[in-house]
C-alpha cells in the first residue's frame, strides 16, 4: 500500500486509553505504590456505593481499557446498570497503561501476586471499608490474583470469576513449544526486549515492521496486522484469542491498542507453571517471596472464597485450564465453586465480544448477585 493508506491505517476511529465509555458515573484515578517501588493506577467509577464492591483485574498487555470499551456495552456500564453502583478498575503492572512491559524486565506472577495486589487492595480497602469486595480477572491476572489469594497475601475478598484460566495452566502443543524456546529467541537470539502487535505500523524495514510482515504470511484469515500478531504472542489458532464473528469491526482494527507489547519474562513464569501442570512460585529460593508458597495449591483447601470459573469454548490460549481446575476445586469442597463453558467464545471475546452483554456478563451478574447476600 502506499504511504496514504498506511497513514489511514495508522488512524485510531477510539482515542487511546479512553473513559468515554462509561457514562454517568463519577470517575477517579487513584495512585499505587507498591512495596517494591512500582507505581499503579485504580480507576474508581461511582454510580451509588452500596455494600458491594467490584474489582475488575486485566491480563497481560491489556488493561482498563478492555472493560470500558465505547464500541459496545461494556463491563463497568454494564455493573453500574445492573445494582452494582460502585466498580474498581486496576492497571497492574502488566498493564499497557504504564510503560513496565515494553522493557526486558525481569518481573514474574510472583511479583503480582505479592505486591501488586496487596498495595491495590490497600488503597480501595481505604475507601471503601470493610464492605464486600468482588473481583473479576482474566487471563494472566486472573492466574496472578488466584496466586495471591490462595498464597494468603490477600484476604477478605468475597467473591471471584476468573476468565480463561487459573492456577493449572494449560496450553495448546504449539504454545507449549513455543514457550520452551521462544523467550531467549526473541531476547538473546533476536535482540528484541519485547514483542508489540503494533509493529506492523512501525517505519518501514525496521526489525518490528519485518517480524510483523513474516507473521502476516502465516494467518490469511484477516487483514489486520496486530490480530496476526496476537495470535503468534500467545495462542495458537487464526485468530487465536477470539472469535472473528464475535468483535465489531471497530474493535478488530483496535486490538493492537486493546492488547500491546510485553516483554518475555513473563511468559518464562508460565513456562514453569505449564511444566508443573498447576502455578508455582518462578524462583523458590527468591527472599522476596518467602511469604509465598512454592506451590499455590498447597493450601487450596483454606480458601473458602467462591469462585466462577469462565472459559470460552474455543480457548485456543489456555486450552481446557479451568476444566481441569474445577475439577480439583471440587474433590476438596464439592458444589462451592462453579464452572461456566461460553459457546461460541474464545480466550478474550467474552469481555471484548460485541454481544458479550447479552451473552456473557448475564452469568457473571447472576453469579455476583448470589453472592452479595
Amino acid at each position: 500500500m502506499d504511504s496514504s493508506d498506511r497513514v489511514m491505517a495508522m488512524e485510531r476511529q477510539i482515542p487511546l486509553f479512553t473513559l468515554d465509555g462509561v457514562r454517568d458515573a463519577d470517575v477517579s484515578s487513584h495512585p499505587v505504590t507498591t512495596e517494591d517501588g512500582l507505581g499503579l493506577n485504580l480507576v474508581r467509577f461511582l454510580r451509588e456505593p452500596g455494600e458491594d464492591v467490584v474489582l475488575l483485574v486485566h491480563g497481560l498487555t491489556s488493561s482498563t481499557d478492555m472493560f470500558v470499551m465505547p464500541e459496545h456495552r461494556n463491563l463497568v456500564s454494564y455493573l453500574l446498570d445492573n445494582g452494582f453502583g460502585e466498580v474498581w478498575t486496576l492497571d497492574s503492572r502488566m498493564s499497557n497503561r504504564l510503560p513496565y512491559n515494553l522493557a526486558a524486565h525481569r518481573f514474574t506472577l510472583d511479583d503480582l501476586a505479592r505486591y501488586d495486589y496487596p498495595a491495590a487492595l490497600a488503597e480501595l480497602r481505604a475507601h471503601v471499608g470493610d464492605r464486600r469486595v468482588h473481583v473479576i480477572a482474566h487471563c494472566l491476572g486472573s492466574v496472578s490474583f488466584l496466586m495471591s489469594l490462595f498464597g494468603g497475601a490477600i484476604r477478605d475478598i468475597a467473591s471471584v470469576v476468573a476468565n480463561s484460566v487459573s492456577l493449572t495452566p494449560r496450553v495448546p502443543v504449539w504454545s507449549a513449544l513455543r514457550l520452551l524456546a521462544g523467550p531467549d529467541v526473541v531476547e538473546y537470539g533476536l535482540g528484541l526486549p519485547y514483542l508489540d502487535p503494533q509493529w506492523g505500523s512501525a517505519p518501514r524495514f525496521t526489525r518490528g515492521w519485518l517480524a510483523a510482515k513474516f507473521v502476516s504470511l502465516t494467518h490469511p484469515e484477516c487483514a489486520v496486522p496486530a490480530c496476526h500478531m496476537l495470535s503468534t504472542m500467545w495462542g495458537s489458532g487464526w485468530p487465536a484469542m477470539y472469535e472473528h464473528a464475535n468483535l465489531l469491526p471497530v474493535t478488530h482494527a483496535r486490538v493492537g491498542d486493546l492488547c500491546q507489547g510485553s516483554g518475555m519474562n513473563y511468559d518464562r513464569h508460565v513456562r514453569k507453571m505449564v511444566l508443573a501442570g498447576r502455578a508455582v512460585k518462578y524462583d523458590a529460593t527468591d527472599p522476596r517471596y518467602l511469604n509465598l508458597p512454592a506451590d499455590y495449591l498447597s493450601g487450596i483447601d483454606e480458601v473458602s472464597t467462591p469462585l466462577l470459573l469462565m472459559t470460552g469454548r474455543h480457548n485456543r490460549v489456555f486450552a481446557d485450564s479451568q476444566q481441569v481446575f474445577h475439577r480439583k476445586l471440587e474433590k476438596v469442597a464439592p458444589g462451592r465453586h462453579e464452572l461456566r463453558v461460553l459457546p461460541g467464545y474464545g480466550h478474550l471475546d467474552p469481555f471484548i465480544g460485541k454481544h458479550a452483554d447479552l451473552e456473557v456478563f448475564p452469568h457473571v451478574l447472576d453469579f455476583l448477585k448470589r453472592q452479595a447476600v
